[in-house]
């Protein structure tokens, strides 16, 4: 069960956009959960391979922590939940023979197998893409590492701030050296790992789309450090080729102007003006003539006079408050805005509109087990909004193991005995 402010969807697994496609989940953390967490909410039953007694390491990263029922943090990290709906959890130990053997009888009648182990390592067990597609063929194989499948780095283990900085990203990121707080940043959120499940999702679907075509899988090959530097968008676009390194600018926009956040009667605003219309509107409604100005009268002699308006609007923009001036500009096509946080962001209206809070029940039956958490997760929505196939609320983030025998008895006809045999054996 669950409960979303989203419009209402269908409950038939036929209405799912990618019904009837099964995923073999060996990921952890955040890049392969986020990819596998996109394919499940467009209806692929994914099965999330964990350890047993341990799982995934996001389940004990804190704080912040689920609260019990009498609201006292418990020992499981709420970043876990972030990426893992619509999946079930099912533990199984890979470094044993038989938990091999488990994983390669659900590869061979799985359509997608998504991992990131450092590479190499699962060829040791037998579970490398060679291995699995002599045994299906119509496996579509994606692996995520740090740097990729090939080259000098390819066996170092790859972290999002690692990637951030070595690809330039925190090097653009924050304020100038000059400025007070000035430095190098990471962005607020795993922004490469985030991006390479990005990445994956959009693979793995043109490879199912060339499946339909060859009858045939293929080995899908991500790396953060592939797309960190493709993150770097215009501003590599900018070096390659002019040899000019982008300077770190905040919130200043390098092309543009005025393009950045500024102060007000009581914080700060976000004015993001990207081209003359926009200007001549602004200066129309605050009662300026800056439009007809010639060291304003386009973007490019905007930005090279840039101190000059900055210094002229930050004077102007200070004697209203932030909510005055995002009143006056909201109906007169001048893109401004507040700076809030996240919580503040929550209780926006547009975001209650678009229902991006969701909650599930883990235990939609209401028994939840002694020690466990609260039994709702609240969320955010997913933002694949398919007019047909919209994505769909099915599994909460499942707890460590809890579709284990589920999973077992309906894909390899395992009977209650054998999981025993299996669990009391460390199997499972």
């Amino acid at each position: 069960m669950s409960r979303n402010d989203a419009p209402s969807t269908p409950n038939d697994a036929r209405h799912d956009a990618l019904a009837g496609i099964r995923v073999l989940d060996l990921s952890r953390v955040l890049a392969g959960p986020w990819c596998t967490q996109n394919l499940a909410d467009l209806g692929a039953d994914v099965i999330k391979i964990e350890k047993p007694g341990e799982g995934d390491d996001t389940r004990h990263w804190g704080p912040p922590y689920f609260p019990d029922a009498q609201g006292r943090p418990t020992d499981q990290g709420c970043y876990f939940a972030s990426c893992n709906r619509n999946k079930r959890s099912v533990t199984v130990n890979i470094a044993s023979q038989e938990g091999q053997q488990i994983i390669r009888d659900l590869a061979r009648e799985s359509d997608i197998l998504v991992e990131n182990f450092k590479v190499g390592n699962l060829a040791r067990y037998g579970l490398d893409y060679a291995s699995l597609a002599a045994d299906n063929p119509r496996l579509i194989y994606c692996s995520i590492t740090g740097f990729g499948q090939t080259g000098p780095f390819a066996g170092r283990a790859g972290y999002d701030l690692l990637i951030q900085a070595m690809s330039g990203m925190m090097s653009i990121t924050g304020r100038g050296d000059d400025e007070p707080g000035g430095g190098p940043v990471r962005v607020g959120v795993a922004i490469t790992d985030l991006m390479s499940g990005m990445y994956a999702t959009i693979a793995i679907l043109a490879a199912l789309e060339m499946r339909h075509r060859t009858g045939r899988g293929q080995y899908i090959d991500t790396s953060l450090l592939d797309v960190g530097m493709a993150m770097l968008a215009n501003q590599a676009s900018g070096f390659l080729n002019t040899g000019e390194v982008p300077p770190r600018l905040g919130n200043v926009h390098m092309s543009l102007s005025p393009y950045q956040d500024f102060p007000t009667a009581d914080g700060r605003v976000l004015m993001g003006i990207a081209n003359d219309g926009q200007f001549t509107r602004f200066c129309q409604a605050v009662g300026v003539d800056w439009m007809h100005d010639e060291r304003f009268r386009s973007n490019a002699v905007r930005v090279e006079n840039r101190p000059v308006l900055v210094a002229l609007m930050s004077e102007l923009l200070r004697t209203r408050t932030t909510a005055e001036w995002v009143e006056l500009f909201q109906d007169k096509a001048v893109p401004c805005g507040p700076i809030n946080d996240i919580g503040t962001a929550f209780e926006n209206r547009q975001v209650h509109a678009r229902g991006l809070r969701i909650s599930q029940e883990r235990y939609p039956d209401g028994a939840v087990p002694e020690g466990e958490i609260i039994n709702e997760i609240v969320g955010v929505a997913s933002p694949l909004r398919l007019s047909d196939a919209p994505a769909r609320l099915r599994h909460a983030p499942p707890a460590l193991g809890q579709h284990t025998d589920e999973v077992l008895r309906e894909r390899l006809d395992l009977t209650p005995a054998a999981l025993q045999a299996l669990r009391a054996r460390g199997v499972l």
